[in-house]
Formats: structure tokens, sequence, C-alpha cells
């Protein structure tokens, strides 16, 4: 089961390829596919990633969770799975971004890593930096709190 944790930043080239992080790579290997999916986040200026598992359980939760024809699972089929790109490793555990996902994170030479559990963000780093603070002081300001699932514990 993949479980992304962490942010690395790493080198764009100018053909757009970046190593995707060794330990991002680890948690895909036993995945038929040996690579990720990325899609633009329509909810910020970054990338959404994953691996094929975690997109087929998405699709299966939209179909699952909405009408097939109806105009919400069309517009998230439309934002998420159509907008997809499946992007392969090379050799050297890189990717090729696509222009347009370049242009919509607004990467230049660096790109930031964010695990994010079941998926992960790329981001500019300099973006990257603002949203962190910004949810920092969200999550202080409303003083949020999750009780830890106590799932596996003896007793």
């Amino acid at each position: 089961m993949t479980f992304f944790i962490g942010t690395f930043e790493n080198k764009v080239d100018k053909k757009g390829r970046v190593s995707v992080p060794a330990t991002f790579r680890q948690m895909l290997a036993d995945q038929p596919f040996q690579g990720i999916v990325i899609f633009r986040s329509y909810r910020a200026d970054a990338l959404e990633a994953a691996g094929m598992d975690f997109m087929r359980r998405l699709h299966k939760s939209m179909s699952s969770n909405l009408d097939l024809f109806s105009d919400e699972h069309d517009d998230l089929a439309t934002a998420i799975l159509a907008d997809s790109h499946q992007l392969s490793f090379d050799g050297d555990g890189r990717i090729l971004l696509p222009p347009a996902l370049i242009a919509h994170a607004q990467i230049d030479d660096r790109a930031a890593f964010v695990g994010k559990g079941d998926l992960f963000q790329v981001w500019n780093p300099a973006t990257l930096e603002e949203k962190k603070q910004e949810a920092r002081d969200r999550a202080k300001a409303k003083k949020l709190t999750i009780t830890l699932d106590r799932e596996g514990e003896n007793g």
C-alpha cells in the first residue's frame, strides 16, 4: 500500500525532466505500471500525482457515489481523469513533465514533491512555502486537532 510523506525538492532540466524522490518511487515499486499518474490540481497551482492503484480507487469511488451521467460525475471525470497523464520512470527515476502541467504549477528549474498520504503533489517551491504557511496559520487559528485511530492497539 502506498503512503507518501515528506517534502523533497529536485532540479528540473530544460526538457522538463525531474527525478521523482526515491522514497516515492519505492512506494510504487510493486505497481504494474512503473511510473505515476499526474494531473492539474483544481484546488491549487500544483499537480496531483499517484500510482495507478489510487487512480483505480478514485474512479471506483466516483462511479459508486455519483450517477454515471450526472454533471458532478462528468465534471470530476473531466477535471481529473481526462486531464491525467501516465508518466513512466526512465532509468534514472525521472519523469518528463508535459508543458501544460509545468505551466499550471508555474514550475521553473526546481520542483517540490509533497507527500499527502495516498497521493503526492508537485509544486513550485516558492509557492509551496506560501501554501504551507497558510495551512499552518489556518490550522492554528481553527485549533485543529485529530483523534488518533486506535486500530492496531492491544487492549
